[in-house]
């Protein structure tokens, strides 16, 4: 069966999350979304466990279920500690196919540290430790880097992290065979690295509240069990891995180099023009993904490998419909057109990748459908992210006279 996945969130437990980031609004706004496998996040925090196990239905399978929506148990790991003499911060995703694997493995890390600070605890483990004893624990757990390319937090991190994955996990790498791509890059710009070809490139939400869930995903046409997942990304089987969903990377808060402070963003050659300093303030700009992919590349822009995942950019329904009506994301008005257009088409996945133009034109304002059109083609318009900042992508660009011609238009 074919079915969307987003298996990278966090719970209530974690630091900056929204109180109702619980399973009952995870699986409400996963139905909306209609993503059909939520990852858990969060595993090692006591409390989530217990509501865990009270609230989800063991399907016997290694995946659990919640009023029709799936769950994987997942969790993620700061590592914060020193190696050859550099500190590193990176954070790895733990995937585990049954509450008695993870059991074992919160018993093992709460030796090493305080589990119940935080949601994703900060632990002073290296990376290649942490695989190790999840990996001794139970063979079939997987161990995924997060959100690879972030400077602060991840292995390739421009601030924090490797050059390559065998520096950071050494003895245990060739038993990770996935890595998770991150809000500020996309499979293009990792195909650019030959070293990354075996590895089965999957993205996740990494959400801090339910209406986020599914602003990354991954699409599968397998069987909805642990094993078959996991064999599935092992195996990198493009058959049953069908595409991957995606941000545009430049919205990511990292993609661009700059300085958030001073105002500061900026591409590559600009960093690289003013010597990474800051004109402002003189110090060092914050590194961003392109910047770092650009540096570790040893292909050229435009390189597909051979055994590569699919993937779809897409902008989430409520920002089309805010742009459309001139009005805020969160404002009633939007909230009240969403529910109203999920009614007509069944899930946001639907309207965003399915519907046809024409059925869409049935049910929905013009603009709406032109956005979602424009979104579909990448016909959109980008400030990039920049050290922490999120990108700023618009569909309609209302001061070009093309735009204002079409808004004239509208008027008759």
């Amino acid at each position: 069966m074919e079915f969307i996945a987003d298996l990278h969130i966090h719970s209530k437990y974690s630091r900056a999350t929204s109180r109702d980031m619980d399973v009952k609004h995870l699986a409400e706004w996963a139905k909306l979304k209609g993503v059909t496998l939520m990852g858990t996040g969060d595993f090692t925090h006591h409390l989530w466990l217990e509501e865990l196990k009270h609230t989800l239905e063991d399907c016997g399978n290694g995946l659990y279920r919640h009023a029709g929506v799936y769950f994987m148990l997942t969790a993620e790991v700061s590592s914060i500690y020193s190696k050859n003499g550099r500190t590193y911060r990176i954070h790895t995703l733990i995937f585990s196919p049954s509450f008695k694997s993870v059991d074992k493995i919160n018993e093992k890390l709460g030796r090493m540290g305080n589990l119940a600070s935080d949601g994703r605890p900060i632990l002073g483990l290296d990376a290649e430790d942490l695989a190790r004893i999840v990996f001794d624990i139970d063979e079939n757990c997987m161990i995924v880097p997060g959100h690879i390319w972030t400077p602060w937090f991840s292995v390739f991190g421009s601030m924090s992290g490797f050059d390559r994955i065998e520096d950071c996990f050494e003895s245990q790498t060739e038993k990770i065979f996935a890595l998770e791509t991150g809000l500020s890059s996309d499979p293009t710009m990792n195909w650019r690295l030959s070293a990354l070809d075996r590895f089965t490139l999957i993205s996740n939400s990494d959400s801090h509240s339910p209406s986020r869930v599914g602003r990354e995903a991954n699409v599968f046409d397998c069987d909805l069990d642990y094993m078959t997942i996991r064999e599935v990304l092992k195996t990198k089987d493009k058959k049953r891995f069908l595409y991957t969903i995606e941000f545009f990377p430049e919205e990511g808060k990292y993609h661009f180099d700059g300085h958030r402070l001073c105002g500061i963003r900026w591409s590559p050659q600009e960093t690289k023009a003013h010597n990474g300093k800051c004109p402002k303030c003189g110090k060092n700009v914050t590194v961003g993904v392109a910047n770092r992919v650009e540096k570790l590349a040893d292909r050229p822009e435009g390189f597909v490998p051979g055994n590569a995942i699919p993937f779809k950019n897409l902008i989430s329904l409520d920002q089309i419909i805010a742009e459309a009506k001139g009005a805020g994301k969160a404002s009633m008005g939007v909230e009240r057109d969403y529910r109203s257009y999920l009614a007509n088409f069944g899930t946001e996945f639907d309207i965003l990748m399915r519907a046809s133009r024409e059925d869409l034109a049935k049910k929905l304002p013009a603009k709406v459908v032109e956005g979602i059109m424009r979104a579909r083609a990448g016909r959109v318009n980008i400030k990039p992210g920049y050290d922490g900042e999120y990108g700023v992508i618009s569909i309609f660009d209302n001061d070009s006279p093309e735009e204002k011609h079409e808004q004239q238009l509208d008027l008759f």
